[in-house]
């Protein structure tokens, strides 16, 4: 007997036992893949919710971070975290300088002056919280009239 004809005899004892009865995706065309041939690895990624940032040249990583600085800082909260952001984003744009490319694009530096002007522009100022007056606890209120309804009178 060939493998190819033991192989099939199983294949044909499981449809007669029911094994693929029921099956997710029964009656459905297989997905049409993508005509490239690394359609599985933006598949996997895509599955996985892997950044696709990690396949890029980091020149190219960095225009990205540089064009979404303002959302970056946007929920900062105080103008030293802003410029410590731009300040590192500019230090990484400045080892990618030093090391050798072949060609292709060339990350920028941010001015850090344009980002926290933007970043003021678009805050929004806390609300003010409102100052009350602490409570106190109602038995406390009570005390005085305790007080004098204990003490004897002349």
């Amino acid at each position: 007997m060939s493998d190819e004809s033991w192989v099939e005899q199983r294949i044909g004892e499981a449809v007669d036992r029911g094994d693929f009865e029921g099956l997710p995706g029964t009656g459905r065309p297989l997905p049409q893949g993508e005509a490239d041939e690394d359609w599985w690895v933006r598949g996997y990624l895509r599955r996985e919710d892997v950044s696709t940032d990690l396949s890029l040249p980091a020149p190219l990583v960095l225009r990205r971070e540089a064009d979404d600085i303002d959302h970056t800082v946007g929920r900062l909260l105080d103008e030293a975290a802003v410029r410590r952001v731009v300040g590192e984003l500019n230090q990484r744009v400045e080892e990618s300088w030093r090391r050798p490319a072949d060609h292709g694009p060339v990350a920028r530096r941010v001015d850090a002056e344009e980002v926290v002007a933007r970043w003021r522009e678009n805050r929004t100022e806390p609300a003010p919280v409102p100052v009350t007056a602490p409570r106190t606890s109602w038995w406390r209120r009570f005390r005085p009239r305790l007080k004098r309804s204990t003490t004897p009178s002349a």
